[in-house]
């Protein structure tokens, strides 16, 4: 078996078994799982943020894993913005999806990375990559995805922490909504603010073409 294969078959007793193991090291485990989620896409984004939440408990699985998942992106979109330039980069840039997913980006950069970091699943490697190839400020992409992030590991914690709760009382997936949409509100107001970031790199941009 590939290791694709063997990351792709993971269960939840398999990441809760890992886990319990090496409990003895603190919230390491927690976050590293939850981090090598940028650098290895086929991890079950939703099974490991639950288990770190049954494991860890709600506030600490979510903290952990929020911590994770952060880095790992913030690291990912650093070594690209470091190597911008790089044939094979360049070779990546030229075809006509990434061309076009940069336009957008340069444009509403703020919006692409937060709204796409709400979800539990998803092209994680490819939002970090293109918000640094599109020259992303690193501070609106690092606000974008702390934000859009805490929305969604929240949510899958929620669930996580006690999925038979839910599965007993379905109802109450309705305050796992209202959480998003109150969520969702308040980032609006936020995205208003640093929004500006990729307007001012678009002008740029152009002015220089």
């Amino acid at each position: 078996m590939g290791l694709a294969d063997y990351i792709s078959s993971l269960t939840e007793d398999d990441i809760t078994a890992w886990l319990e193991q090496y409990r003895s090291y603190g919230p390491l485990p927690g976050i590293l799982i939850t981090f090598a989620k940028s650098f290895i896409p086929p991890l079950p984004t939703m099974l490991i943020v639950g288990v770190n939440a049954a494991v860890y408990g709600l506030w600490l699985g979510f903290l952990y894993s929020l911590i994770g998942i952060v880095s790992g992106c913030l690291v990912t979109f650093l070594i690209i913005r470091r190597i911008a330039g790089h044939p094979w980069l360049d070779r990546w840039m030229r075809k006509p999806k990434v061309q076009r997913s940069l336009i957008w980006i340069r444009r509403k950069g703020f919006s692409y990375v937060f709204l796409l970091s709400m979800f539990p699943v998803g092209p994680f490697v490819f939002v970090n990559m293109a918000a640094a190839v599109a020259r992303m400020r690193v501070r609106s992409f690092l606000i974008a995805i702390l934000f859009g992030k805490a929305i969604m590991v929240m949510s899958v914690s929620l669930i996580g922490h006690d999925i038979g709760r839910f599965i007993r009382h379905p109802v109450e997936l309705l305050y796992v909504v209202l959480f998003v949409g109150v969520s969702l509100y308040i980032s609006k107001m936020i995205e208003k603010r640093f929004a500006g970031d990729s307007a001012e790199l678009s002008e740029g941009v152009e002015g220089k073409s």
